[in-house]
């Protein structure tokens, strides 16, 4: 028999001691398998670039402060906070200011591979020149970096010190499954699946709240961080359809070949029933209205911009037409940002079964993939009230 992985419980902080993206730089971590969202970020650089023109511009004696919540171990949040950078001392030349100093903030769980992040971070430019000659040095930083770990559904910042905080694919994790829907006396008890997406309406509403309950408390605890004047850019996986059973793109990537797979170990008798039911993704795809109301009666927040943004595929192949790379695509999408919960909760040996059997369906279905598969984000620019 194959070596079984303890449960994964559903507590918040059972989760938050485990959970991350797969760290490293191997072939299915998630340094190497961001590519989908590094595009949809560019395509979204805008609409970020309209957030920071909102941020009031305090005294060049204070420093700027960014926090990047959710920044992973790629290099994608580095490429962003370079952006967010670069606009803001733009904002401060052209209002004829002396540059401030400026601060990132990198912050994820305290699982999360801040090792391999900080070894991508460019090397700090020398003190003895200017901020100007600083950000002129394409190859250097032009900031001070550090990390923070800690859950973004707690406080993570003294009040009052964050000028910006962007988010992006982050906020559609809960901090937790919510237990009713592992707990087989419930009737929100997720039977037979590992997702919500085509599940029972019971099912679907416990995961709705769990993650009101959750975005309620993470716009509580930024509203105290921000400064006056200060604002918010977040970006989390989204869906235009009114039943949260429809998953849209997550939907396709968990609850099809991700949940066939899970089916298969179950048939061949390689884990129970039960065990396939006692995990679940902890994801949820927001609608607009799901996010505008917790918004809306939380209070800390004016919203200046709300809308869904048409992101593409997350499965970035360079042969569409290669059924094997699609497959392969597939199964190390899945594993790069549930592949850790995945070994935790049946052990590395099932786990590599698991995906060994995504990679095989998705190389099977590889033309409807790549034709289906679709992500929609909720883009939401808020300022504090």
């Amino acid at each position: 028999m194959a070596p079984k992985g303890d449960n994964v419980l559903v507590s918040s902080k059972k989760l938050e001691k485990i959970f991350c993206m797969k760290g490293g730089k191997g072939e299915s971590s998630y340094a190497n398998n961001s590519k989908a969202q590094a595009m949809h970020a560019r395509s979204m650089l805008h609409l970020l670039k309209e957030t920071l023109d909102r941020v009031q511009l305090s005294s060049p004696e204070v420093p700027f402060v960014v926090a990047d919540l959710g920044c992973s171990s790629g290099s994608n949040t580095i490429n962003t906070v370079d952006v967010i950078i670069r606009h803001m001392a733009k904002r401060y030349e052209a209002s004829g200011y002396d540059l401030p100093e400026f601060s990132a903030f990198f912050s994820d769980l305290p699982s999360n591979d801040f090792n391999t992040l900080f070894q991508l971070l460019p090397p700090m430019a020398n003190h003895g020149g200017s901020m100007e000659e600083t950000l002129a040095a394409d190859s250097h930083r032009s900031y001070f970096a550090a990390g923070v770990p800690g859950s973004f559904y707690r406080q993570l910042f003294p009040s009052r010190c964050i000028d910006l905080f962007h988010s992006a694919f982050s906020l559609h994790w809960l901090s937790q499954v919510p237990e009713s829907v592992i707990d087989k006396r419930s009737a929100a008890y997720n039977k037979g699946k590992v997702f919500i997406h085509g599940a029972k309406e019971s099912t679907a509403n416990a995961y709705k709240k769990q993650f009101q309950t959750d975005l309620g408390s993470f716009l509580k605890l930024r509203g105290k961080e921000l400064k006056k004047g200060g604002s918010m850019f977040l970006v989390c996986l989204g869906r235009t359809s009114v039943d949260p059973t429809d998953q849209s793109g997550p939907g396709l990537l968990f609850g099809t070949h991700f949940q066939d797979a899970w089916d298969d170990l179950v048939q061949e008798g390689l884990i129970t029933n039960e065990k396939r039911d006692s995990f679940n993704i902890p994801m949820y795809a927001s609608s607009l209205q799901d996010f505008k109301e917790v918004v809306e009666a939380d209070g800390s927040f004016t919203i200046n911009k709300l809308e869904i943004f048409k992101g593409g595929s997350p499965l970035v192949v360079s042969q569409p037409d290669d059924a094997a790379e699609v497959g392969q695509a597939l199964a190390n999408s899945c594993r790069s940002v549930a592949g850790v919960l995945v070994d935790a909760h049946i052990g590395d040996q099932l786990s590599n079964e698991l995906f060994s059997r995504v990679e095989k369906k998705g190389t099977g279905q590889a033309k409807e993939l790549l034709e289906h598969i679709q992500f929609l984000h909720v883009v939401a620019s808020l300022s504090l009230a």
